[in-house]
């Protein structure tokens, strides 16, 4: 019987990029480059050589200093070494949200422990770019309609790994409202719950930064009981 991590790694390992994005839009795919394709099997077998279900929590689509750079998703070479043992060559980078996901992978007991329950991923599997910087899937309306297609066959895909289908998490309050919107059309999950995005609550929440990451906290335990 195949593991989780047996079905993860060749997914990503093989991930091709879309064609047929909006002109302007550009899209970041680190699985192409060999030092990431060996990340993400050290992670995966690492992590997820098992049959347990994860519960999925899931972003928008990843940032280009996290796994647009990694291949892990909200985890940057710097945290890859730190919290999840796997040395890399990568050149360390800034990510707010990594820093605030690290808090809480380790409020869990440390990265075996989180990521034996969960399993961090987004709606589409690649950084997106415009004029440099992040961009959003749902930042304009010919991208997302563009990508649907790519976003569905992502978590359809993704599913398959070994997925707790009785619940996701949602990470982003507009974010929630495309993840709604697909689970209406497919059905994946039985119930979604929504945190903020850990990148708003560091760009604009910092002050109030332990009771968001006692929300998470409360909340994902919640997501483990049967």
């Amino acid at each position: 019987m195949t593991t989780f991590a047996d079905k993860a790694i060749p997914y990503y390992n093989t991930l091709k990029a879309p064609t047929h994005l909006p002109t302007g839009v550009g899209v970041m795919n680190p699985y192409e480059q060999s030092e990431v394709q060996d990340i993400v099997s050290q992670f995966y077998t690492k992590f997820y050589c098992d049959h347990t279900p994860r519960v999925f929590v899931l972003g928008i689509n990843p940032g280009r200093f996290g796994a647009g750079v990694t291949g892990i998703s909200f985890t940057t070479p710097q945290n890859l070494r730190r919290y999840c043992g796997i040395e890399n060559n990568l050149r360390d980078t800034p990510e707010l949200s990594s820093r605030f996901i690290y808090q809480i992978v380790e409020a869990f007991g440390g990265a075996e422990a989180f990521y034996g329950r969960f399993f961090l991923s987004s709606l589409f599997p690649l950084a997106l770019t415009k004029n440099g910087k992040n961009y959003n899937f749902y930042d304009d309306r010919i991208t997302t309609e563009s990508l649907w297609p790519a976003i569905t066959e992502t978590v359809r895909a993704q599913l398959a790994f070994g997925s707790d289908r009785r619940v996701a998490v949602c990470l982003g309050r507009k974010n929630e409202t495309y993840l709604r919107r697909l689970n209406d059309q497919q059905g994946f999950f039985e119930r979604i719950v929504t945190l903020d995005h850990p990148r708003y609550i560091l760009q604009y929440r910092s002050k109030d930064i332990d009771a968001y990451a006692d929300r998470y906290i409360t909340t994902l335990a919640d997501c483990l009981v049967d």
